[in-house]
């Protein structure tokens, strides 16, 4: 009886498996621990069978709560694809596809148009570099290069500090200023964004923004429809148990953290001299805690995503 249970056991399965087919951006990279959270392969799945859900290490990862039509598309776009598409192998060859317009080439950072170094006074001192980002925003939507912008902001979320959210107005640009390191997703915003009237703007790290030239590649109408992609330097995605370990090290306990902020200036200090803080809800009390206090969180790789290393 045990060797037959188990044969049917192991017959069902497979005909289970055969009805409902494993999308392939699971099978071949979340679970082989490389997946990065962008939340494109949800994106682009015709058939909805995919959500970002939260796992144990605090990340977000697609995971499978639908019937999946087995076509692939969810792999195509994803940017750590074991085995992309010979057209968009690379980054050299999704540069030959988007930057056509220059022959400028550099073998460490590939094709490029120009390179520039500044700052923006205006936001240089609430921002967590020199506030270039903000700025060249605010320009797009001033000149009317794009109609909306795709960044990070507070989440209205419980429990999720923050998320990718739509900003239409110049006034709302200084919430989304300053890095936010903690995990987010594009998956939902980038599905409100498509069916708005407009151009878009997205800011993100760049695996996020090759994610999305991927997508680009794959339905040619987000081309137009995203008009503009900021890139931002990234030392590694970190985990939400980053902000809770930050939290509980400046004296509040991660259950009563909220508005957690990153990069925190010293005006009196170096760029890199910053500090974490948030407040205590129970009683809107800032805590605050020089980076330098906490260790290397970024040499050491502590909560940083697996992907990054690739």
């Amino acid at each position: 009886m045990l060797t037959c249970s188990r044969v049917l056991i192991w017959t069902f399965k497979k005909k289970n498996k055969a009805m409902n087919p494993i999308p392939k951006v699971i099978d071949q990279v979340v679970n082989n621990d490389m997946c990065i959270g962008c939340g494109l392969c949800v994106y682009s799945c015709p058939s909805k069978a995919i959500e970002m859900k939260w796992n144990n290490y605090g990340f977000l990862v697609p995971e499978l709560t639908g019937k999946c039509d087995g076509k692939e598309k969810c792999i195509k776009v994803c940017p750590f694809n074991p085995f992309p598409d010979k057209a968009v192998k690379t980054e050299d060859e999704l540069a030959e596809l988007f930057l056509q317009e220059t022959k400028q080439f550099h073998k460490k950072i590939g094709k490029y148009i120009s390179i520039y170094a500044g700052y923006a006074n205006k936001f240089r001192t609430t921002s967590s570099s020199g506030g270039l980002a903000t700025y060249i925003l605010g320009e797009l939507l001033e000149k009317g290069v794009v109609d909306h912008i795709i960044s990070v902001q507070e989440s209205q979320i419980p429990n999720t500090h923050y998320e990718y959210a739509l900003i239409s107005d110049k006034k709302e640009l200084t919430k989304s200023s300053k890095t936010k390191y903690y995990p987010v997703t594009l998956s939902e915003a980038l599905t409100k964004a498509r069916n708005l009237d407009g151009k878009v703007a997205i800011i993100g790290v760049a695996c996020f923004i090759k994610a999305i030239r991927l997508a680009q590649h794959e339905e040619p109408a987000l081309k137009k429809k995203i008009a503009f992609l900021i890139g931002i330097i990234c030392g590694g995605v970190k985990s939400r148990f980053f902000t809770e370990y930050l939290s509980d090290r400046s004296g509040v306990p991660p259950k009563n953290c909220i508005h957690p902020e990153f990069r925190i200036k010293d005006t009196s200090s170096t760029a890199s001299d910053y500090s974490f803080g948030c407040l205590d809800k129970t009683n809107q009390k800032q805590s605050i805690i020089k980076m330098r206090k906490v260790g290397d969180m970024w040499g050491t790789g502590l909560f940083k995503a697996n992907a990054c290393d690739f």
